[in-house]
């Protein structure tokens, strides 16, 4: 199928092109397609623990930040990836520093987002603490479905889906030829009715976190899991946090396990947002499996260096950032530089070795006149 009328969407992606080697005229104008419910995050940081009742804590950070599907949406933009989203989008301040947050900044094409006249944002309230988190959110259920929207949108590579929200629009991705990335998340009913993985028969691969890939499977360990899961989906993947991640391409019979990178973690929001927006990427790529997950990991882990959840996502000048540090440190006769390198080799041929756009972190407070444009580029050193 081809594409040729199709203005591409989002081509400035950080001035950076993962995909530029693979790019043909017949290529659809999106990498990935994202949907879901968006939230205007609040942030707090460095509590040593929740408050009491009647109690007052202070935290040591905080920060804003849009929140929900824009965590994966802006994940994918900052590893070059063309992103488009499809969400819906209140009329109040929120909405207003979130749509130009997601479209200027981040550069997501939003041609297919609808706002919403005297309707307000969904807000969040996260409270980091200890290496976890606590949350507190306010929402109403959108005035109108998205699915007309989903339907005429534009055609993509990949895109992320929810299990428990399959539409007609999956089998309009599938026919155009896009490869369905889909999560599930908690279920906060304590059944893990398996019938919600049933529509894994539509989908490329399923991402859960080891605590949800158990209690849907009924095993009792990771690695356990993720076999159950392997005979539902080509692409099964579950994530351990800090333990790593586990994967299993049926299609071509790879099977790995990888542990995670050590870095000094603040907030886990949106990490693993940034794993399956990393896994999304190589397997648009044509990356080994193993490859596919080892940078899943290091970029999910260099997340959690930063608080904010989508502004916490890392762009190319972090990855190269690290990759570098460690080439000195390599240099130098470290040990567990030199072993780390081994691993994570292929970065040397992917890094760019020109200037790219640095990205904005989750501030204290909204501008309503964005200084994305003032922001200085850098370079990984």
């Amino acid at each position: 199928m081809t594409h040729e009328h199709i203005e591409p969407v989002c081509s400035r992606c950080w001035d950076w092109d993962p995909l530029e080697g693979i790019r043909g005229d017949d290529d659809p104008p999106l990498d990935v397609l994202t949907t879901g419910p968006l939230f205007f995050d609040i942030i707090f940081t460095g509590l040593p623990r929740l408050p009491e009742p009647g109690e007052e804590l202070y935290s040591t950070g905080m920060g804003s930040c849009p929140g929900g599907i824009a965590n994966l949406s802006t994940a994918t933009a900052r590893l070059g990836l063309r992103t488009g989203l499809v969400t819906g989008f209140g009329d109040d301040a929120y909405a207003d520093w979130m749509w130009d947050t997601l479209s200027t900044q981040e550069h997501i094409d939003l041609s297919a987002s609808k706002r919403f006249t005297d309707f307000h944002s969904a807000i969040t309230v996260s409270l980091a603490f200890r290496g976890d988190r606590g949350m507190v959110t306010h929402e109403h259920p959108l005035p109108e479905s998205l699915e007309n929207a989903l339907m005429t949108c534009h055609p993509a590579r990949a895109a992320a889906v929810d299990l428990k929200r399959p539409g007609r629009w999956w089998d309009k991705l599938r026919s155009d030829g896009t490869l369905l990335f889909a999560d599930l998340g908690f279920d906060e009913t304590g059944r893990w009715d398996r019938a919600h993985l049933e529509p894994l028969d539509r989908c490329h691969a399923f991402t859960p976190n080891s605590v949800e890939a158990m209690a849907y499977t009924r095993t009792d360990r990771p690695s356990h899991a993720v076999r159950k899961l392997a005979e539902l989906v080509p692409l099964a993947v579950v994530t351990d946090g800090v333990r790593g991640s586990y994967a299993i391409d049926s299609m071509t019979g790879e099977e790995t396990y990888c542990p995670s990178v050590a870095v000094d973690a603040i907030d886990p929001t949106g990490a693993g947002d940034v794993f399956a927006a990393s896994l999304i990427l190589g397997t648009i790529a044509g990356w080994e499996l193993e490859q596919r997950l080892r940078f899943a990991s290091l970029c999910s882990s260099l997340a959690v260096r930063h608080f904010g959840g989508s502004l916490a996502a890392p762009g190319w000048g972090d990855i190269a950032d690290w990759w570098r540090n460690l080439e000195r440190l390599r240099d130098e006769g470290d040990l567990r530089a030199i072993h780390i390198g081994r691993e994570y080799g292929f970065l040397a041929d992917l890094i760019p070795t020109h200037p790219v756009h640095g990205v904005r972190r989750a501030e204290g407070t909204f501008a309503m006149a964005s200084d994305a444009d003032h922001h200085p580029h850098i370079i990984g050193k």
